[in-house]
């Protein structure tokens, strides 16, 4: 796939969110808009990629599908779906399914167990196929964590996710925040980052940050040893809710 059709499929997915913002009703985009699109930079030593991502939600699942073009790995559609089930008041399943063209295909189940504190486990599997890995996190891993969430609905959470299929002892370390003003959100998540990369052992520090506005969002990333690669990436990105 090269980058005119890259640029193609972008143009008419912009057209449709252009099409159905104009005719969107002002409710709280934080719970109530079902569609969300992001624009995203990536910034890497010399050169720089672009995606777009348009999400669909309806109650707990998600719709989404993709683009992503830089000039070293070329171009890549991909789409998933994932949701969340209640099996009871205090357990979660959560799983999920991705697929993307040269022939990817992944998915992932979590279990979260609890109420104001919870317990998360989950396993993550693909077919090993090229992908262009946009969560920086290993696809082919074990996760498992814990968090509070308040009666306000912040959420405070730490876990971890961690190869356990390609020994590769690549690990990464989250401390998340999620916290509600009004109809605004921010959210910081804090990376720590060690194993085997493309350069050997490493050990790395990043972080995200996003603000939520009552229709849009921003968000800048900083990912040392992208995808445990000799890359350290910047990530900035936009969108909306409609």
């Amino acid at each position: 796939m090269n980058s005119q059709i890259f640029r193609s499929f972008t143009a008419v997915v912009a057209i449709a969110f252009a099409v159905a913002a104009n005719s969107a009703e002002n409710v709280d985009i934080l719970h109530a808009r079902p569609w969300k699109l992001t624009l995203a930079d990536y910034f890497y030593g010399g050169y720089s990629g672009e995606d777009l991502n348009l999400r669909w939600r309806h109650r707990d699942t998600d719709l989404w599908l993709g683009a992503y073009h830089d000039s070293v790995f070329g171009s890549q559609i991909r789409g998933g779906v994932d949701s969340a089930i209640n099996i009871s008041r205090i357990v979660q399943v959560q799983p999920s399914l991705q697929w993307a063209t040269r022939g990817f295909v992944g998915g992932s189940i979590n279990l979260l167990v609890g109420d104001a504190w919870f317990g998360l486990i989950g396993i993550g599997r693909t077919n090993l196929k090229p992908y262009f890995n946009l969560n920086f996190d290993p696809n082919d891993a074990l996760t498992l964590g814990a968090g509070h969430r308040t009666a306000a609905g912040d959420i405070y959470s730490v876990f971890v996710v961690e190869d356990d299929r390609l020994h590769t002892r690549q690990k990464d370390w989250h401390a998340n925040v999620r916290l509600y003003f009004g109809e605004h959100r921010a959210t910081i998540d804090v990376l720590r980052k060690n194993g085997t990369s493309d350069v050997g052992p490493i050990i790395g520090w990043g972080i995200s940050a996003t603000w939520d506005f009552p229709r849009w969002f921003v968000r800048a990333a900083r990912d040392p040893y992208q995808n445990f690669s000799a890359q350290n990436a910047w990530r900035v990105a936009t969108g909306a809710r409609f």
